[in-house]
């Protein structure tokens, strides 16, 4: 991974938002090369993704540790994914954390996965992607899925599908943020951070559009003419909202200030999208850097955003302590 700076920006950072591919064959990366060309993409190869690499790259750049996460097109696959998630967490363990994919297609194996987490997988908390084989997070069959999560206070991380087209161009360009506001409105109107408060949402790229939009759904959420099922007010629209926590991956630094006022420095922490083909090395460096130069944050504001995520994840917090 080609590295575009010499001496490490942070020191000792928590990276939320970081992907691994479990490894694959030639002719496996050859059909996602093409599955992406179909989609708009101009691409023509796929670097495979290695511990090795990604952890020259966080030792170059600062980062004391990634929480890696994966959700595969493929729900036969997901089994496997995290059985080697689980074993990169156990390798590296000062390191790597790790978020365990949940099938949202299939709340009975969406629970299964759930249960595997004590004493197989030993995942730091959830990742799960906003619409999955066309089911979204508000579904209702998901439910009982929502509820297993809350009673164990787990921080579920929550990705768009970025895998398509959009007019021609890639979808992880602009419908990927787009969706990504789409549903936390839906899960917003649906009761989700209403009636499950004890979850804590960690929402990708800095949650998309929501945060510029937040005063407008504050503003006009709560109007007689809006579906509004659960009776939102606009306090609790407010409210709910500055629940969520938004990483700050691919976003920087145009959506800092809306999500500041949205959530508050607490609730910000750092991702930087390592790991997928829409990101290189430079444009890591470029959000870092961005991040590092907003002017409206001090040092000390900009490194809790590096750290913020030791609260949401207390394995990490215990394993980070203990590392020499």
């Amino acid at each position: 991974m080609d590295i575009p700076h010499e001496d490490a920006l942070v020191d000792g950072w928590i990276d939320v938002h970081a992907h691994f591919f479990p490894p694959e064959s030639q002719s496996v990366r050859r059909d996602r090369v093409q599955a992406l060309q179909r989609a708009g993409w101009r691409i023509n190869d796929i670097p495979e993704w290695t511990p090795e690499d990604t952890l020259f790259y966080m030792d170059r750049t600062g980062i004391r540790m990634q929480l890696l996460s994966y959700v595969p097109p493929d729900a036969a696959q997901l089994r496997d994914a995290n059985d080697y998630g689980a074993a990169l967490l156990g390798k590296y363990p000062d390191r790597f954390g790790f978020l365990a994919a949940l099938p949202t297609d299939d709340p009975a194996a969406c629970l299964a996965e759930i249960a595997r987490v004590p004493n197989e997988l030993a995942a730091d908390g959830f990742a799960v992607q906003c619409i999955y084989h066309d089911v979204t997070l508000g579904d209702v069959r998901l439910e009982l899925v929502w509820r297993e999560l809350n009673r164990r206070g787990a921080t579920v991380f929550v990705h768009p599908n970025a895998y398509g087209s959009d007019l021609g161009r890639p979808s992880a360009l602009v419908e990927a943020p787009a969706q990504t506001t789409r549903m936390m409105v839906d899960l917003l109107y649906a009761g989700i951070f209403d009636r499950y408060p004890d979850i804590s949402f960690v929402v990708a790229h800095c949650g998309g559009g929501l945060p510029a939009l937040s005063g407008r759904l504050a503003l006009l959420g709560a109007e007689p003419w809006i579906p509004n099922a659960n009776r939102l007010t606009r306090e609790d629209i407010v409210d709910q909202l500055g629940r969520l926590y938004l990483d700050t991956a691919a976003a920087m630094p145009t959506a800092l200030a809306p999500a500041l006022m949205m959530t508050g420095i607490q609730h910000l922490v750092y991702g930087s999208d390592c790991g997928v083909p829409c990101t290189t090395a430079a444009t890591m460096h470029a959000n870092l850097v961005a991040l590092l130069s907003f002017p409206d944050l001090n040092a000390d504001d900009k490194h809790n955003i590096g750290r913020n995520a030791l609260k949401l994840f207390p394995s990490v917090a215990i394993r980070v302590a203990a590392a020499p």
